[in-house]
């Protein structure tokens, strides 16, 4: 079994998946993890994780570890239909990455400003058993969490 320290990639409230509010993230039908709210100012989205940039778009990304564990970091929810506004991204899909490694700048503001929610949820993707997923302190308490610190454990 191999064990994945996941990051926040962006710092803020650490927020348990369950209260995501869309269940597509809350029921974990995407994969199980956790999330952050981040301030409401222009933030810097890292890397979770090392490993090779599987999936890059303007409002997420998955980053598939050398253990094979895909990692998704979803800027805001219903940003897709944004289609790139209020997103830069600073790497190339295919990009070997290394945790903490400036993926996307996200002007938070500017999505909120459109009347979206910037929550950042972030998970394993496929994964189907919550237990595999051991939550930091800070997500388990709802408190501040820096970016780059330990958002939650993946055992798979």
């Amino acid at each position: 079994m191999s064990t994945t320290q996941v990051l926040a990639p962006v710092g803020g409230r650490a927020v348990a998946l369950a209260d995501v509010p869309d269940p597509v993230f809350s029921a974990g039908m995407v994969g199980f993890g956790a999330a952050v709210d981040p301030p409401r100012e222009v933030v810097q989205a890292v890397a979770p994780v090392s490993g090779k940039l599987l999936k890059l778009m303007p409002h997420a990304y998955v980053v598939l570890t050398a253990d094979g564990v895909g990692v998704l970091v979803h800027l805001g929810l219903d940003t897709v239909a944004l289609n790139g506004e209020g997103f830069t991204t600073h790497v190339a899909q295919g990009d070997d990455v290394t945790h903490g490694q400036l993926i996307i700048t996200y002007d938070v503001p500017a999505i909120e400003a459109k009347g979206l929610n910037p929550i950042v949820p972030v998970v394993v993707m496929d994964e189907r058993e919550a237990a595999n997923v051991a939550p930091s302190a800070a997500v388990l308490t709802g408190n501040q969490i820096a970016s780059g610190a330990g958002l939650f454990t993946a055992n798979k």
